[in-house]
């Protein structure tokens, strides 16, 4: 699987890089700026980009906006990006065309090797990656005055914060220490309550519940 990595930080652009050559992926390009990711990007066409929101030379949300530029000339191009805290407009540009294939965590999430590369095979598989304290963030800002939200148990509140995450039923299952059956009947009174549409699509769940907690906005 072909990756092309943006980073400024020369130490952690090239930890990153060890890092996924160890777990296989074959780094197509390295590199430190905006302009040089919006070339990798159409020159090599990888299999998926793993971005750092701030690049030079704006140090703003440039890594993103090449990413997004780049997935317009290459619709569904997998993206996942790293951020140094949470920014709910970042997660909601690159959430707003539905079609999946992105992700979005935290910096510190890197450090948890297992994870991070775990979210990246997600990504590159088309599906979301999306940072537990995005989707702490969006569930508390909609759960003071949303009914649906507040009618959900303590359980299901749960088993949607999985599932927010990109989590399979399965995955959930797993790290709850339940059965698949008990978590198919969560998500089952989850989407009810929600008023959303039952999906076994993975990803067409997860983004129809992101686009749920994302209405506040």
């Amino acid at each position: 699987m072909r990756v092309v990595l943006a980073e400024d930080l020369f130490l952690l652009r090239d930890g990153l890089v060890r890092l996924l050559e160890a777990y296989g992926f074959e780094i197509a390009a390295a590199v430190e700026s905006g302009p040089e990711l919006a070339r990798a990007l159409a020159e090599l066409k990888p299999d998926v980009a793993v971005v750092d929101v701030r690049l030079p030379p704006t140090h703003t949300d440039e890594g993103l906006q090449c990413a997004l530029g780049a997935r317009r000339d290459r619709p569904g191009l997998p993206v996942l990006v790293l951020s140094q805290h949470v920014e709910q407009l970042y997660a909601r540009e690159l959430l707003a065309d539905g079609s999946g294939a992105v992700g979005y965590l935290l910096k510190d999430r890197v450090f948890d090797a297992e994870q991070f590369v775990d979210a990246v095979r997600r990504v590159a598989a088309g599906g979301t990656a999306m940072d537990p304290q995005v989707i702490q963030q969006l569930l508390s800002r909609r759960s003071a005055d949303d009914r649906p939200l507040g009618n959900l148990t303590p359980r299901e509140r749960e088993v949607l914060e999985l599932m927010a995450q990109g989590r399979s039923n399965a995955a959930i299952a797993a790290q709850l220490v339940v059965t698949e059956r008990a978590i198919a009947k969560h998500t089952s009174n989850i989407f009810g309550k929600l008023g959303l549409e039952v999906s076994d699509d993975d990803n067409r769940r997860v983004l129809a519940v992101l686009a749920y907690l994302d209405r506040g906005r």
